[in-house]
């Protein structure tokens, strides 16, 4: 399938209150490699398998949460082409300079129905520590802690759901992969720009802006079982699993950061092609649908948000 345009979920930037223990958790515990750090405090860090300069930023504050997520699309153009479809929608663009994250080109910015930044950009300088492109080794260094591959996805919580797909279809050339539907109108949606089962989600919540969880690719089950001998042996607080879901088929565990901001590990997942129909499921089969082995939502998975 020919990528263009909106590539791929490219950074997320979290809110965290005790700097020094998320950089525990996310380095050494999740296996994330610190990139660098900034003079207002933030911190850049990226998975082992990943070619551009940093993925997740980390900026203290005193509330948790997420500030923003970014998608890298394929060319500068594109960015203006973006902004154009999008004030033609119908929301605000603003603009952010290059170089107010290191080594990152101009963005754009907006805010969603839901309440969420979202920006887009075009360039990030190649990471130093960048996976082998000449006779390469499987990885360039042997990954520690739970292995993470890459910044995967986001799952936020927030109103018009609805307004969130119309945007993201029209707007962005995003497929809808999976829904769950009821007579009250649509309660998740769940989002590609690529052929994974989802780039970003949304599940229907009353207040605007908040954040569920960021998710990290692993390579396998065994290394979700893995992630799981290490959240036991340092007492990382686990939301739910290790289990597997209905909805994008993936294996997964969730669980939480120092800060209360929700973690997933995430491996498999279904491949998505646009011609795919959208898979589809009733409120009443959601707990199947969420955890394929236990057929039941826990009450931390439907409330807790930051």
């Amino acid at each position: 399938m020919a990528l263009t345009g909106v590539l791929r979920p490219g950074f997320i930037q979290i809110r965290v209150l005790d700097k020094q223990a998320a950089l525990t958790h996310y380095v050494d515990r999740l296996g994330l490699n610190t990139v660098s750090e900034g003079s207002d405090g933030r911190v850049y860090l990226k998975g082992w398998d990943e070619f551009d300069r940093h993925s997740v930023i980390l900026r203290p504050t005193d509330t948790a949460g997420m500030d923003v997520m970014g998608f890298k699309v394929a060319s500068d153009a594109d960015l203006d082409i973006f902004e154009k479809r999008i004030t033609d929608w119908g929301l605000t663009v603003d603009h952010v300079p290059e170089g107010e994250q290191p080594g990152v080109g101009r963005r754009i910015g907006f805010v969603l129905p839901s309440g969420h930044r979202i920006e887009l950009y075009a360039a990030m300088e190649l990471s130093e520590n960048h996976p082998p492109i000449e006779n390469p080794h499987i990885w360039p260094e042997e990954p520690r802690g739970m292995r993470a591959i890459r910044f995967d996805h986001a799952l936020l919580y927030g109103p018009d759901i609805e307004k969130n797909l119309a945007f993201f279809r029209e707007a962005l050339d995003f497929s809808l992969a999976e829904q769950v539907d009821s007579p009250d109108g649509v309660i998740g949606i769940w989002l590609t720009c690529s052929n994974k089962a989802h780039d970003i989600a949304f599940v229907r919540y009353p207040e605007p802006g908040k954040f569920h969880h960021a998710a990290f690719f692993l390579e396998t089950w065994m290394d979700v079982g893995h992630a799981a001998d290490i959240m036991a042996r340092y007492d990382i607080s686990i939301d739910v699993g290790p289990t597997r879901h209905g909805i994008t088929r993936g294996q997964t565990i969730y669980f939480f950061d120092p800060s209360g901001n929700r973690n997933e590990v995430f491996a498999g997942g279904y491949t998505y092609y646009p011609d795919n129909p959208t898979r589809t499921w009733g409120p009443e089969e959601l707990g199947r649908g969420i955890f394929y082995y236990e057929r039941r939502l826990n009450d931390a998975f439907l409330s807790v948000v930051t």
